[in-house]
């Protein structure tokens, strides 16, 4: 992602950047490689497979309003687009599979996802049944779930920063004080990232990437404040209801990092004020992944360049619309143009 930003005379396209950086982090984690052209950019590939599905997960279905209604969706299209997707889904991880099986390839360096569950798979001593639908399908998880929400997050976070210049310089200067010259951010220096981890939380709460987090289902008549709830019913959970609350956020419209650098609020689950990953058995498993993944690209991209809005533009022309959809992007993407910023070694 740096190199494409140093490389580009004119504005970026960060939104793009941002999807491009996650899949790559994804298939390298989950396959032991960069998704190139031969896998990701062709008709047909993951990328596309994966904008399909996105697309279709957030659309209208509705049988999720009025489930004696969902032979409609037979009419519509929508049943259809989505069993095309996963038989072509299927095809792709069977192809996968068979690769990592094959006897003529090299042995990697480092165990990749697959390589692990493949291994897992074929242990006599494993406690379930880990079948190659099950291997499929923890891919299927990683790719929807990782990519999409980490690259929304990115943008929503650099689009707030440049519309606050004073946080901005802020972060930056952390940044650029902790990394002590050094070319690049590293994993390990990102304790010491105070502010900009107040940075990512103000941003998950203010644009969480799932504004409804994964439904439950109600086992028994249940109450909860003035609501009498029927067993079997499916409850949404409005994570973006509740991090915006008056009653537990001050001026929670307003952008302010400041608000968590002294506070013991966290997004792991213990703090129902900020929910944006859920919470209990049903919260997101990739959070910690997915953090790492947001503060290490956010923090090199604030080390490396000085970011400006393209010439004609300001900060109140910016569009913060939010895109329909399961995943809460930026409707419009964000153009910006970096300035390099020279460091020697030990400045």
């Amino acid at each position: 992602m740096l190199d494409s930003v140093a490389c580009s005379s004119v504005p970026i396209n960060l939104s793009d950047l941002s999807v491009v950086l996650s899949n790559n982090v994804i298939c390298r984690v989950a396959l032991g490689r960069k998704c190139d052209g031969r896998f990701i950019g062709e008709s047909g590939g993951l990328n596309d497979l994966l904008r399909e599905a996105q697309q279709s997960l957030g659309g209208f279905c509705i049988a999720d309003f009025f489930p004696w209604m969902g032979w409609l969706c037979k009419f519509n299209g929508l049943e259809a687009r989505v069993e095309k997707n996963f038989k072509e889904f299927d095809k792709l991880y069977d192809k996968l599979l068979q690769e990592h099986l094959d006897p003529r390839r090299p042995k990697p360096e480092h165990e990749d996802l697959v390589d692990v569950l493949l291994r897992l798979q074929k242990d006599p001593n494993r406690e379930v049944e880990l079948s190659d639908d099950s291997i499929k399908s923890a891919l299927m998880d990683m790719f929807i779930a990782g990519t999409d929400t980490s690259s929304a997050t990115l943008v929503w976070t650099m689009t707030e920063l440049i519309r606050n210049p004073y946080a901005m310089r802020r972060v930056q200067e952390e940044v650029r004080r902790v990394s002590k010259g050094k070319e690049m951010v590293q994993e390990s220096d990102l304790p010491q990232l105070v502010y900009l981890k107040s940075v990512v939380k103000e941003s998950l709460r203010v644009h969480p990437p799932a504004p409804l987090l994964v439904p439950r289902e109600t086992i028994e008549d249940c109450k909860i404040g003035d609501y009498e709830i029927p067993a079997r019913t499916r409850v949404y959970i409005s994570a973006s209801s509740i991090s915006m609350d008056p009653k537990s956020w001050k001026n929670p419209e307003e952008f302010r990092p400041e608000r968590f650098l002294h506070s013991s609020i966290d997004f792991s689950g213990q703090h129902y004020e900020l929910i944006p990953f859920g919470f209990g058995r049903r919260g997101c498993p990739g959070m910690n992944f997915s953090i790492v993944l947001i503060e290490l690209a956010l923090a090199n991209l604030l080390h490396r360049y000085n970011w400006e809005l393209p010439q004609g533009v300001t900060r109140e022309d910016l569009d913060m619309e939010e895109a329909f959809g399961i995943t809460m992007h930026k409707k419009t993407p964000l153009f910006v143009v970096a300035s390099p910023v020279q460091y020697c070694a030990g400045h």
